[in-house]
């Protein structure tokens, strides 16, 4: 396991992680990117913990979604299946468990300040938070991708599942964007990816 976790993650991470995964008995898959989510996890009938985390190329990212699914499972071990599972006893688990890890030995210097505001109040998804998004971003290979905020007012832009829309304007801290196909509204979050097309 040593061994498959130093290809994912921070080197000087590895040892840490392993503990947490060794400690509470996770079974750890790695699985090919999904757009939807970075991670998932699941007590299975047999009474296993499975923790699924998108195979990338982003140590970063793939740690934060690691630490983020054992809290999970902390986190129901010790409240309960009750309780939300973004709610006040996860997010309180997902700090405590990742506060070891937010040091300069294992995050870049300007990602460190980024990650330290998130983990004030951690978001259900790093996704959610458009400026942790973005900073984790400059450590994935290029692409010909565009988050949202960046394309001008009026653009056509394709999402992953090949959806074509135009862009509106900004409604707080959302774009509304119309389908083209349908005319129908739709908002997104200012970090979403999407290929802007030609006008």
């Amino acid at each position: 396991m040593i061994e498959v976790l130093s290809k994912y993650i921070p080197e000087r991470a590895v040892e840490q992680a392993f503990s947490l995964i060794k400690e509470h008995q996770v079974h750890l898959k790695i699985v090919s990117q999904r757009v939807t989510r970075h991670g998932d996890y699941r007590k299975l009938p047999n009474g296993m913990h499975m923790i699924t985390v998108n195979a990338g190329p982003n140590p970063y990212r793939f740690l934060i979604t690691l630490i983020h699914e054992i809290a999970h499972l902390v986190a129901f071990k010790r409240f309960g299946r009750l309780i939300k599972p973004h709610g006040v006893e996860w997010k309180q688990t997902f700090q405590q468990l990742m506060l070891p890890f937010i040091r300069p030995e294992i995050f870049p210097q300007q990602l460190l300040p980024v990650i330290a505001h998130h983990f004030r109040n951690p978001k259900a998804s790093s996704d959610t938070d458009a400026k942790l998004s973005i900073a984790l971003k400059r450590f994935d290979p290029a692409n010909d991708k565009n988050y949202i905020f960046e394309i001008p007012f009026g653009s056509m832009f394709r999402i992953h599942n090949g959806k074509i829309f135009q862009r509106g304007n900004k409604r707080v801290k959302r774009y509304e964007c119309v389908e083209l196909s349908s005319g129908r509204v739709y908002l997104f979050s200012p970090n979403a990816e999407v290929e802007l097309l030609p006008n």
